[in-house]
């Protein structure tokens, strides 16, 4: 008699938030498929569906219910994961249960065995040890040229406005060694480009006082700068996000200047006034962040800052205000986000007297944005006639698509290139600046097309 083939059990994965919510996801996709699952990106025809949530801020919560809903509608089975798993109601109730008590089990950030225990329960895995699901470097929700390399899960700081620590926890490092060999995998698999991220990539190592690690059958101390050396070492992009601006930061810039890892610094100032910043609880607040600026572009002139701002925290006044836009000028940096401020549930500044209404918020945060529209038009004018270094992310009928070294994927600008039909994506380009506009470059290539 012929034995049925059993059918392989198929999971259906959401993922929302933050790259580090998706480095989760990525962990959690990884082990699935090494244990013989399938994935969809839709709920049809899934045996059951995981839904990885934000709770960061209240817009991020709503479209977090509202996926874990659409998932209930479709699939009937859901497994919930993420920072809104963390999250309690005022009476201290979970709010994924209270508004969906039908999913199947509920889990906080960076939870993957929690989450696969889940699975387990309600979907049993098929066992074929004859077949190898997963390549070396994981299942990624990434292109295959890029990724992301999260070196750290929590935060020490107590931002009042801010719940992060309270979802993730205090700051737990990595080992030195597990990075690094995550990052020779990727590089080895064809990344050329690896993003670090954390809560505060500036604090690398601190919970572990920066302790001594192998890699290599070399000792190398846990620490930023270190984990950056060696990382310049891979021969690709290396670019920082999520940096305070702490002194130790100084010593990355030669890193830059060398060339070994991007000059580039994804920083979140979020305001400029003293008395705001503290209010905010932000560490770094009393370092004369413009001298650090200023002392980072005298070694690198390139260095392209990206920073975020809210507008509108409860007791911010106009004077404030107008002096968040004086630093804007002064400061000249390339590329800047900004959040009215959001009362999210169980933030410290929540309690803070001085609440704005939000129409004030708002008007604010359009305000910043159209105030550094022209600085960054003018940051971007000047590479206008200059050769410079991209990083193809697609092509279509208009040409390429591509990031400069002062760009990151998703939340910077693009360099278009008008006659770059021939490149492929994940190659590396020169290419000539011919003109620009409020967010992206445009170019041609030069007479040299491609570069290792």
């Amino acid at each position: 008699m012929t034995r049925r083939k059993a059918k392989t059990p198929t999971v259906g994965f959401v993922s929302l938030g933050c790259p580090k919510a998706a480095s989760d996801a990525e962990q959690i996709l990884t082990r699935l498929r090494a244990e013989g699952y399938e994935i969809s990106g839709s709920h049809d025809g899934a045996d059951l569906v995981v839904v990885n949530t934000c709770g960061f801020i209240d817009a991020a919560v709503e479209e977090s219910l509202d996926a874990i809903g659409e998932a209930l509608a479709e699939n009937g089975k859901v497994i919930v994961t993420g920072c809104l798993g963390a999250k309690k109601d005022a009476a201290g109730k979970d709010i994924v249960r209270a508004v969906h008590p039908k999913v199947l089990a509920v889990t906080g950030p960076h939870a993957m065995p929690e989450v696969m225990a889940a699975v387990h329960q309600h979907l049993p895995p098929l066992h074929d040890p004859f077949v190898d699901l997963v390549p070396p470097q994981g299942i990624r929700l990434t292109p295959d040229h890029y990724a992301y390399l999260k070196i750290s899960e929590g935060c020490n700081h107590r931002c009042s406005f801010c719940i992060i620590p309270s979802l993730r926890g205090d700051l737990v490092s990595r080992p030195i060694g597990e990075v690094l060999r995550e990052a020779e995998v990727l590089a080895e698999s064809g990344v050329k480009e690896l993003l670090v991220i954390s809560q505060d990539t500036s604090a690398y190592g601190v919970d572990v006082k920066y302790r001594t690690g192998f890699w290599g059958g070399k000792p190398v101390k846990t620490r930023l700068f270190e984990l950056c050396s060696e990382l310049g070492k891979l021969g690709i992009w290396v670019r920082l996000h999520y940096v305070y601006p702490y002194p130790s930061v100084d010593d990355l810039i030669p890193l830059m200047a060398e060339g070994k890892i991007l000059p580039y610094l994804d920083a979140p100032f979020q305001h400029a006034s003293s008395r705001i910043l503290k209010l905010m609880k932000r560490p770094a607040s009393a370092e004369k962040v413009l001298d650090r600026i200023a002392a980072w572009r005298r070694e690198v002139p390139d260095l392209a800052i990206r920073s975020t701002f809210i507008t509108g925290f409860p007791g911010e006044t106009e004077a404030e205000f107008n002096e968040l836009l004086d630093f804007l000028d002064e400061a000249q940096l390339d590329r800047v986000g900004a959040f009215s401020y959001s009362p999210v549930a169980g933030a410290a500044a929540n309690d803070l007297p001085g609440a704005l209404p939000e129409e004030v918020r708002e008007e604010r945060k359009a305000r910043l944005l159209r105030h550094q529209e022209d600085i960054s038009t003018q940051r971007l004018e000047r590479k206008i006639g200059r050769r410079i270094k991209v990083l193809v992310d697609d092509i279509d009928e208009e040409g390429a698509i591509a990031r400069s070294e002062g760009d990151a994927p998703d939340v910077d600008g693009l360099v278009y290139i008008t006659d770059g039909h021939d490149l492929e994506i994940g190659e590396f380009a020169e290419v000539n600046v011919i003109d620009c506009d409020v967010h992206d470059l445009y170019a041609q290539l030069s007479a040299t097309v491609a570069v290792s």
